[in-house]
């Protein structure tokens, strides 16, 4: 757990110097603003992917079981992705962007957080629901086709999509100015979205071979929701979901005995770190009243589609695609368009 802490103080400051976020990223490609963030992604999970399929295709490491982010691809997966999207743009941060800029000082971020809890909580309730939806088994592309065919194939479609990225109308808007380390402090950052991508992979795979699964965010904040649920007098004994073996242990524990929850907290930490070190640490409310009145909206949004998606960004996106599962390419298929109409949803917030 202290390995684990300390990566991921480590993910925080990487998020944090290389200001590595999603819904900004898929902001500015829909906008026609530039795609170097988005093809930073690609580049994360071609590297991500390389790094986790042998480890995937034995199962353990140094006898210990290791598993990847495998979930069924079905209707749940569709709708929560596409919810997340919309939530996403109205809090202008993601599952992993919440925590880096609550750690950087945007204290809208905490309110997001807050609501995060709240809707990821509520979904956990209506679980049975989601799961009688129309869905495939869960499908690894390294289970089904040998993990050697698996990579080539993965590492050529997000070749063929980085280079198409490349000749999108605007590619080059946002085209780097700086270097790796623009001032040769690595400490102090900032660093460009590719060293970011590249830092995460290689901190996701350790996550991978010491906790056992892949890097995820959001079971903390359902299990953060359930805890605060159960203080004002809700009963978990009633409830499916939270009646199952390990939900109700993680409940009855200390968040500090929860590898995602002990995380989670470090990467506030260490995204703090990073701002103080940067001297970038400014606590601040948001742009707008409004925009915190998103904030929340979002935050809703995107705890109850991270819930029946399986995951966020991180949790069902990059861990799901770096595991070869269907259902990480299915979460992207459906957040892009989500992440459309919060735009658009983003504008009648009027949120600069």
């Amino acid at each position: 757990m202290v390995a684990l802490a300390a990566i991921g103080i480590l993910l925080g400051a990487t998020l944090y110097f290389s200001s590595f976020g999603f819904a900004s990223a898929y902001r500015r490609l829909l906008e026609g603003r530039g795609v170097r963030a988005v093809r930073a992604q690609i580049l994360m999970i071609a590297a991500a992917t390389v790094m986790f399929a042998p480890v995937l295709a034995q199962g353990a490491w140094f006898g210990r079981e290791v598993i990847g982010a495998i979930a069924p691809a079905g209707v749940q997966v569709a709708a929560g992705a596409f919810l997340f999207g919309i939530g996403m743009q109205l809090a202008g941060g993601c599952g992993s962007g919440t925590l880096y800029a609550a750690g950087g000082g945007q204290l809208r971020m905490a309110v997001t957080l807050a609501m995060f809890c709240a809707g990821s909580f509520w979904a956990s309730l209506e679980m049975g629901f989601w799961g009688r939806l129309p869905a495939l088994e869960p499908l690894a592309l390294g289970e089904r086709l040998g993990w050697p065919m698996a990579v080539v194939l993965q590492l050529v479609i997000l070749s063929a999509l980085y280079a198409l990225l490349g000749r999108v109308p605007g590619a080059d808007a946002d085209a780097p100015k700086l270097s790796a380390v623009s001032n040769g402090r690595i400490w102090r950052g900032p660093w460009t979205p590719a060293v970011g991508a590249l830092g995460l992979a290689g901190l996701g795979f350790l996550t991978l071979i010491i906790a056992g699964h892949p890097w995820s965010i959001t079971w903390a904040f359902t299990l953060w929701g359930a805890k605060a649920a159960r203080t004002i007098g809700w009963e978990p004994g009633t409830d499916a979901f939270w009646s199952g073996d390990f939900q109700r242990d993680a409940l009855d524990a200390s968040v500090f005995a929860d590898v995602t929850s002990v995380m989670d907290i470090a990467i506030v930490a260490g995204a703090f770190a990073a701002a103080s070190l940067a001297g970038d640490f400014r606590p601040r409310l948001g742009p707008s009243p409004v925009a915190v009145v998103a904030a929340a909206l979002g935050g809703i949004a995107m705890g109850y589609g991270a819930r029946i998606a399986f995951g966020c960004n991180i949790g069902a996106f990059f861990a799901g695609i770096a595991s070869t599962s269907l259902h990480g390419w299915l979460w992207i298929a459906a957040a892009l368009p989500g992440s459309w109409l919060g735009l658009k949803l983003r504008d009648r917030f009027a949120i600069p």
